[in-house]
């Protein structure tokens, strides 16, 4: 019993509370997880079939007793090797217990139970197998959701039921009036012994193994080299009426040095949908503090050498190239490399709105000429300062990205080679205009999700 009940809670529970780990606790999340009653649907679905493949090879423990045989006194019986070659779960229902977690409910489930038996009555031996056939077993557990102050998830029982509607015993033997006794005295105490130790197997595994395993859960999981992502819990899981939302910090930090960000994750109203199974809600504070630990890990800074433009271009990366811009720069240094060092000033942040994303990064870009020693002459600094948005379109079946270059602002902060010819850098701007072409197709699943 304590592996069946097992199996059905982790292939339930873990699957909806454990779809994204847990972290510390904050104002609101960047992070929503919603799972609707047909997601819950599927779970129990899924959960009840784990179930029965676990039950196959299951052993229960030996069942003995005594009993009164006419004429002859109290005889001792007992049943042993028993095992279970058949087990079935027509019907299983998860649902939201509205301010609490969740309600796990089995219903018409059958159990074969195949053995042997003996009865004992001084010169009296008796022995053969039997089959048990436990029919309209119901069981009902109410279980609470809630977090600690790490932002991993708890799970207790409050309450767990259980009931046997029909037991049937059937002994094959010669000794038909022994068997009809046998079959009473085991009938009522079997269907007491079972609708006890149900619930106390269940609410065993819930404390024994459920909970420890949430308690070795981590906050936290390194994205790369140069980041990490707290997904813990802000809250307990809110289970309404239809609907069970698991809420996530959903920050972003720098692996170096992580120091708390200056700004607060906006309140998110998912709309009140039923059709998929889960719904994920993000908000621009996921990508804003990536965008700050990118920024403080320097992951924005990049480099641009000649041996980076493609082969076939016709403008190349040397001060040759640079003449009709730069006159003084060819002169200066003739038939030289040159080398692109970019930052960007500060952490772009990121602004969402329905179907559409805008970013307006500043950055620094300053030209080095290589020398033929291989060492780096500064020769000038540009400031350059853009805004880009990205329309979003969804479907059915794949997600659409339109990217729209904004106005492009440069201007020369410094320069070690005289003037540019062409447009004034100290007020040059450039506006882009209409959005380009797809910038991105992403075809969807076709399941619920």
């Amino acid at each position: 019993m304590g592996t069946w009940a097992r199996a059905l809670l982790g292939s339930t529970l873990l699957s909806l509370l454990l779809a994204a780990a847990p972290g510390a606790l904050g104002t609101n999340p960047g992070l929503i997880t919603r799972i609707t009653d047909k997601g819950l649907e599927y779970a129990a679905r899924e959960g009840l079939l784990a179930l029965q493949r676990k039950l196959l090879g299951v052993t229960l423990p030996d069942f003995d007793g005594d009993f009164r045989i006419k004429h002859l006194g109290r005889a001792q019986y007992k049943f042993y090797s028993l095992e279970i070659p058949r087990f079935e779960l027509l019907r299983g229902t998860l649902r939201p217990l509205p301010g609490q977690g969740l309600s796990l409910d089995i219903s018409d489930a059958y159990i074969h139970v195949r053995g042997s038996w003996k009865v004992r009555k001084a010169f009296l031996r008796l022995k053969n197998s039997f089959d048990l056939y436990v029919k309209g077993l119901t069981i009902s557990v109410h279980l609470v959701l809630g977090s600690e102050p790490s932002g991993r998830p708890t799970v207790t029982t409050s309450s767990c039921s259980s009931d046997i509607q029909n037991v049937e015993l059937d002994i094959e033997g010669d000794l038909e009036e022994l068997l009809n006794l046998l079959q009473s005295q085991i009938d009522a105490r079997l269907r007491e012994v079972l609708e006890s130790k149900i619930c106390r197997q269940i609410e065993e595994a819930v404390t024994a193994h459920l909970q420890p395993y949430l308690q070795t859960l981590p906050v936290t999981t390194q994205i790369d080299s140069f980041a990490g992502i707290d997904y813990s819990l802000m809250e307990a899981p809110r289970a309404t009426a239809g609907m069970l939302d698991v809420m996530f910090k959903g920050e972003i930090f720098p692996l170096d040095h992580r120091s708390p960000v200056d700004f607060l994750a906006p309140a998110m109203n998912l709309p009140e949908a039923h059709s998929r199974m889960v719904y994920f809600a993000i908000s621009d504070y996921v990508f804003n503090t990536a965008s700050l630990a990118y920024h403080k890990s320097g992951y924005w800074n990049f480099s641009i050498t000649d041996a980076m433009v493609p082969a076939d271009s016709n403008i190349r990366l040397t001060t040759k190239s640079f003449r009709a811009f730069v006159p003084r720069l060819a002169k200066l240094y003739p038939n030289m490399n040159l080398e692109l060092q970019g930052s960007v000033a500060s952490a772009p942040l990121v602004n969402l709105s329905p179907e559409n994303l805008f970013a307006a990064p500043q950055m620094d870009i300053e030209a080095f000429v290589v020398l033929p020693s291989s060492a780096r002459e500064p020769v000038f600094r540009l400031g350059v300062a853009t805004n880009v948005s990205a329309t979003l379109t969804l479907n059915t079946s794949k997600i659409t990205g339109f990217l729209k270059p904004g106005r492009l602002q440069v201007e020369l902060k410094e320069s070690k080679v005289g003037g540019f010819n062409g447009p004034d850098l100290q007020s040059w701007d450039h506006d882009f205009g209409q959005p380009s072409q797809p910038l991105w197709t992403e075809a969807g699943g076709h399941g619920d999700s």
